[in-house]
């Protein structure tokens, strides 16, 4: 009898340490075990063999997101005994901060951070999830009131890489590094939305009223561009159409002159032959060509001779032997 308790009490240790001895731990998580009250090691992932009674995991304050029936996301807090390695995201809910003109504005923040270092997790703060969450309200709080609400509004990066620096160092001690901060959502009072509105709209006009008249500057310069360069091509073609007509006057002329002179070389060879006086066959050759055009006109009268007519009369004398000696055989 005795024997088959002390078997049983065996079988009953037995199944106990495999029980409570036996820790699986999975991968990307851990566990702080305390041996009779003080930090004992660190659990890595896997199997690990601990002593009952004489081992404990110590628990943390760990933050769950969940769903209820509803569909909207709760934040449930409880205590676990594992400790989550992966990086984790807090989202806040919205709070009020002042700027730095007094403007009160709704921000929505979210926080990314990972446990890098379980112990101080666990044993330099009480309630980490509460403690980060607190230290980033106030962080924000201090940075956004450093701010004017335009700043605020155009300069998010500067704010999450202002506040990502001052959280990280604050939490080095307690074994967490931030990784960023992300502002979600800036949200002014709705006064100053709308005067946001009416700014942005009356900014709009001014760029258009701006654009509208630089397009018309822009067209009025180019019509008087265009205007410029007909009026120099017009006086371009009219100078080469000048100077082609020039030339073909002054061609024209040479060739009326080079035939007169051939003419008139005909015409001394001809007095040649004849002792003739080419001369004055000449002068009444142009005598006779300006009485012509002095009395073509219908109102043109012609009373008078010139004084020299006696030698005009003996030119065409010479024009007429001139003529008899052409028609005489050779």
């Amino acid at each position: 009898m005795e024997f088959f308790i002390m078997v049983l009490f065996f079988v009953v240790f037995v199944i106990i340490f495999m029980v409570k001895g036996f820790k699986i731990v999975k991968h990307a998580e851990t566990m702080v075990v305390e041996r009779l009250g003080k930090y004992h090691k660190t659990l890595e992932s896997g199997i690990n063999i601990i002593w009952p009674v004489f081992d404990n995991p110590r628990p943390i304050h760990w933050r769950f997101k969940k769903t209820d029936l509803s569909g909207k996301s709760i934040i449930v807090q409880k205590v676990s005994k594992t400790i989550d390695l992966r990086e984790q995201v807090y989202d806040f809910p919205r709070q009020n901060v002042i700027t730095k003109d007094n403007v009160t504005i709704e921000i929505d923040a979210l926080i990314y951070f990972q446990i890098t270092n379980p112990a101080k997790a666990v044993y330099e703060i009480a309630n980490l999830p509460d403690a980060i969450e607190k230290l980033t309200q106030t962080t924000l709080r201090n940075v956004i009131g450093e701010l004017d609400l335009d700043e605020c509004l155009v300069s998010r990066d500067t704010v999450n890489t202002k506040l990502r620096s001052i959280l990280d160092e604050a939490t080095d001690k307690w074994g967490v590094k931030v990784n960023r901060v992300e502002l979600q959502d800036i949200s002014p009072p709705r006064d100053i939305q709308e005067a946001m509105e009416k700014q942005m709209r009356a900014e709009r006009d001014r760029r258009a009223a701006i654009l509208k008249a630089e397009g018309e500057k822009t067209a009025s310069i180019l019509e008087a561009e265009g205007e410029k360069e007909a009026a120099i091509n017009k006086a371009e073609g009219l100078k080469q159409s000048a100077i082609l007509r020039a030339q073909g006057e002054a061609e024209a002329r040479i060739q009326v002159a080079d035939a007169e002179a051939r003419a008139v070389l005909k015409v001394a060879k001809a007095f040649s032959v004849t002792h003739g006086d080419p001369a004055s066959y000449l002068v009444a050759i142009k005598y006779l060509e300006t009485l012509k055009e002095m009395t073509s006109g219908k109102d043109n009268k012609v009373v008078y001779l010139p004084f020299e007519a006696t030698g005009v009369l003996s030119s065409l004398g010479g024009i007429k032997e001139l003529m008899n000696l052409k028609e005489m055989p050779d």
